[in-house]
């Protein structure tokens, strides 16, 4: 049977095919909707994590049990994971584990660009690389027997082109995978100094045997024979890109990333004149293929960082870009329409109250983000999940008198159960003065609104049990923890100055549902009085995409307006009113 899945959508299938029990992570783009795609299968449990940690952590326990377990994230996550990643390599498995890593070349929704297949390499798991939906499919399925054969994590890597392709996958009706049962068996379980130098020994014969596994699979790593004058070597979504550019081309595509088929490869090479490796990002297989004493070019073709794509290819194999665009739009004007909250969300009063006090601001991950962008331009730092507690400890500390009393912390309410709450113990131990705000709209709204531990519900939308920040504030050892809702900016300000004057660590719980995800409308549109207009432009400055300049005044546009008041109160002649409430 055959059927149209996006990338993201035939990994789910594949795991469902492959008999998993057990699908875990936390969402991040390109990977969110494998784990939605995965929760209707029935006879599957899949739940969100609060972190991406804590999800492989419980799939490593599932394997332990005997099951097969899938752990998803996108390539930062990873980081996150790093620890029991590296560890669950010499511990092995028992139940088939398959940790999905989605790549973001470009950094189409990421703030690095790094590429994951090293992080195989240094964990020293098997690797495998899909190149598009059917081999998401096909390789997840199977992905489970490889990593019970070779007793390993296997790490799926995707990437953005593969996650959110569109294409035929051929369905198969799922594996028998019966649950192995738990083996007591502390010198493989239990990584003490002596047991790890054991399984140290374990985990390089597992490589030595993958990589002859490899060397000899036509289906994880096959030929595509064609002239002798060039041979390339790719892997993933370039794969794709060279057989529409180089049909003619010999093609070593190689499924099997890590370890990788040295000999397969070097029996390759010596049927063509010319090798040359096709990858994005790093030179990852390039590197190898070069170390392994095979003549190989590749990166001095093609960009250093960035997406490869068509154009790109051709014009480093042919020299002219054949795929060029076919209508220009080099004399049409295109309205910008840069990334913005969305009307009425109660982070812009947060943001805009923040700017005016002239408060600096470690931010987070997440949609408040945006509140770097003008015109609000109220956030000067954003580094990594959970980064805006800890920064903003340090900032505080060491700012000088400058910025005593002048420093807080933004994160979200999914943000602080991922990863922001040890920031928090920190400040309690340490005695620090800092201030942190925690947005709270009880979603994980930036990834399309997945449930949280503090929603109310999980995956599949059932009752769960809810967390709430303010309890977990308080349950950490903070003494002063205020509620507000975020669009009173008058009392938003007073809260803001009392805190940020306390003698200690202080936490503020801005709570309002986010807009878009639960349909929120505060009132009719907002009404503007042309004769009381001063042409000010302070609601403007407010941001909000429902209200734009136009020939010197502000226009409302009735449209995208939801009546949140945030730019009547800015306005201080009375231009701006707001119609009766009709409910929220």
């Amino acid at each position: 049977m055959k059927q149209m899945m996006l990338g993201n959508e035939a990994v789910a299938r594949g795991a469902f095919e492959g008999g998993v029990a057990f699908g875990s992570g936390y969402p991040g783009t390109p990977s969110t909707e494998i784990l939605e795609y995965l929760a209707p299968y029935e006879n599957v449990v899949v739940q969100w994590a609060p972190n991406e940690k804590v999800g492989l952590e419980v799939a490593m326990g599932a394997s332990l049990a005997g099951v097969r377990a899938l752990v998803t994230m996108k390539h930062v996550g990873l980081n996150v994971a790093a620890d029991p990643f590296f560890s669950a390599s010499y511990m092995g498995v028992n139940g088939g584990l398959v940790v999905v890593s989605a790549d973001d070349p470009a950094m189409h929704s990421s703030q690095n660009e790094q590429d994951n297949r090293w992080l195989a390499k240094a964990a020293k798991v098997v690797m495998v690389e899909p190149s598009d939906a059917e081999e998401a499919r096909w390789m997840t399925r199977e992905a489970f027997a490889l990593s019970e054969q070779f007793d390993t994590p296997v790490l799926f890597r995707m990437t953005t082109r593969v996650c959110h392709q569109t294409a035929v996958v051929n369905l198969e009706d799922p594996l028998e995978a019966p649950a192995r049962g738990y083996k007591k068996d502390i010198p493989k379980y239990v990584l003490l100094p002596g047991h790890g130098r054991l399984r140290r020994h374990e985990v390089e014969k597992r490589l030595l045997a993958a990589a002859a596994f490899g060397n000899e699979s036509d289906r994880w790593n096959p030929v595509f024979e064609g002239s002798a004058d060039v041979g390339i070597i790719t892997s993933g979504v370039s794969f794709s890109y060279v057989r529409e550019t180089m049909p003619e081309a010999s093609i070593l595509k190689l499924g099997l990333t890590n370890p990788l088929p040295f000999e397969r490869i070097k029996r390759f090479a010596e049927t063509v004149k010319k090798v040359i490796v096709v990858e994005e990002l790093d030179p990852y297989l390039e590197e190898q293929v070069r170390a392994a004493g095979v003549d190989a070019t590749g990166q001095s073709l093609r960009p250093y960082f960035g997406e490869l794509n068509l154009p790109l290819l051709e014009e480093a194999l042919l020299g002219e870009a054949r795929n060029k665009v076919t209508v220009s739009l080099a004399d049409v004007e295109i309205p910008r329409r840069p990334p913005t909250l969305c009307p009425g969300c109660g982070h812009r009063p947060v943001f805009k109250v923040l700017r005016d006090m002239r408060i600096h601001v470690m931010g987070d991950i997440g949609c408040y983000t945006l509140g770097a962008l003008k015109p609000l331009g109220a956030m000067e730092s954003c580094l990594c999940m959970g980064g805006s507690v800890g920064m903003a400890e340090g900032l505080e500390r060491f700012g000088g008198p400058d910025l005593e009393g002048r420093v807080v912390g933004v994160i979200g309410d999914s943000t602080f159960f991922h990863s922001g709450i040890a920031g928090l113990v920190d400040m309690v131990m340490n005695g620090s003065k800092a201030t942190v705000l925690i947005l709270d709209n009880a979603t994980t709204a930036m990834t399309g609104a997945q449930p949280n531990p503090g929603s109310g519900v999980d995956i599949r939308g059932a009752p769960a049990p809810r967390l709430d920040p303010a309890d977990v504030c308080r349950g950490v050892g903070v003494k002063r923890v205020v509620v507000v809702e975020p669009y009173d900016m008058e009392n938003l300000e007073e809260v803001f100055a009392e805190e940020l004057a306390a003698p200690e660590v202080s936490v503020v719980i801005v709570r309002a549902p986010c807009v878009l995800n639960e349909g929120v409308t505060f009132a009719e549109p907002v009404e503007l009085d042309l004769e009381l207009c001063n042409q000010c432009g302070l609601c403007i400055r407010v941001g909000c995409m429902a209200i734009r300049e136009k020939d010197g005044y502000p226009e409302i546009l009735a449209d995208l307006c939801n009546g949140c008041g945030v730019c009547v109160q800015v306005c201080s002649e009375g231009a701006l009113t707001i119609p009766e409430k009709v409910g929220a």
